[in-house]
């Protein structure tokens, strides 16, 4: 199978998804490469621009099994993970499966619950295991948490730790629709759900054979020293407290090598971290009291950096 195979692959993930989501190809793509490079996505905006739409598209086209938890304040972490039940005609204690054993587990509105609820996600995140009462649970491959937040300062929202968003792969905003594709919306809501209309075009294995080939894409050693020397400025810009953590430079790496598989390159160049840069860095770092008397905001911080660090000279012509 050749590059153009998997491209084909990707993209015709992408087509079906788009006909329940419609206008925002970008965040379509930027999803999809995320769980293809085995990350988790928090997408946060306000409520009704289809963050839960998105996820659930995603779920049908990619034929994975799916849970969905809405998380309020009154949500427990045993709901989460699951936890033991005592069985009186065995004598002995039986594990019941919390929501979150699936393949795609949706955590909508993840901020309105509270902290010891959002911390029992944080080991499912990271090792794709789940621990209760002494007892380690594997989750099912393939794995992804895309988690929706209101923005912070709606009533009732609580900031997530920084810990937490650290495990997320990407942050994405939706944004409202632009006016043609809100008449759009509009007109495909007309008879039908239009999630009806997103047939299933990938199953678990062929997510399972896509992550592979995206891990296996090439990455020059002048990629790898410019991935580092991006997260490295974030470390030392005068109007970021906290810069991005070793995590965040290789969710760079890896969501790059996906950038690379959709547009048919078993390679990375440096335009594909341009492009993704800021989804993964803008939620890793803090911003020092100086950004914040001057309104500078995280967005314009990262691009400042892309802007400055060298990018090296590697093209598709050159590799």
């Amino acid at each position: 199978m050749n590059n153009s195979y998997y491209a084909k692959q990707i993209n015709d993930v992408v087509a079906e998804v788009k006909k329940a989501v419609i206008g925002k190809d970008a965040i379509i793509i930027k999803t999809l490469l995320a769980i293809l490079c085995k990350g988790h996505i928090l997408i946060e905006d306000i409520p009704g621009v289809g963050k839960t739409t998105l996820a659930l598209a995603f779920s049908k086209a990619l034929s994975l099994e799916h849970n969905r938890m809405q998380f309020t304040p009154d949500v427990l972490p045993s709901d989460v993970t699951g936890f033991n039940v005592y069985n009186k005609v065995k004598n002995t204690f039986e594990f019941r499966p919390g929501v979150a054993f699936c393949n795609l587990f949706l955590a909508d509105e993840i901020n309105r619950t509270s902290s010891k609820t959002q911390s029992a996600l944080l080991e499912l995140m990271e090792e794709k295991s789940i621990t209760v009462d002494g007892n380690t649970y594997k989750l099912p491959e393939p794995y992804t948490v895309i988690a929706t937040q209101n923005p912070i300062g709606s009533a009732g929202t609580h900031n997530l730790p920084d810990s937490q968003l650290d495990r997320f792969m990407i942050k994405l905003s939706m944004g409202y629709p632009d006016f043609v594709g809100e008449v759009a919306i509009l007109k495909s809501k007309f008879n039908s759900n239009p999630l009806d209309g997103v047939n299933e075009v990938a199953n678990a294995r062929m997510i399972t054979e896509l992550q592979d080939y995206i891990s296996n894409i090439y990455v020059d050693d002048r990629i790898y020293e410019y991935i580092v020397q991006l997260s490295a400025a974030t470390r030392n810009h005068p109007m970021i407290k906290l810069g991005v953590s070793p995590r965040g430079t290789l969710a760079l790496m890896q969501i790059s090598k996906g950038i690379a598989a959709a547009m048919g390159r078993d390679y990375v160049i440096p335009d594909d971290i341009i492009y993704i840069c800021s989804d993964v860095f803008e939620h890793r770092i803090i911003l020092n009291s100086k950004a914040k008397l001057s309104e500078v905001t995280a967005a314009s911080v990262i691009a400042d950096i892309i802007k400055k660090v060298p990018a090296p000279g590697i093209s598709e012509k050159q590799v």
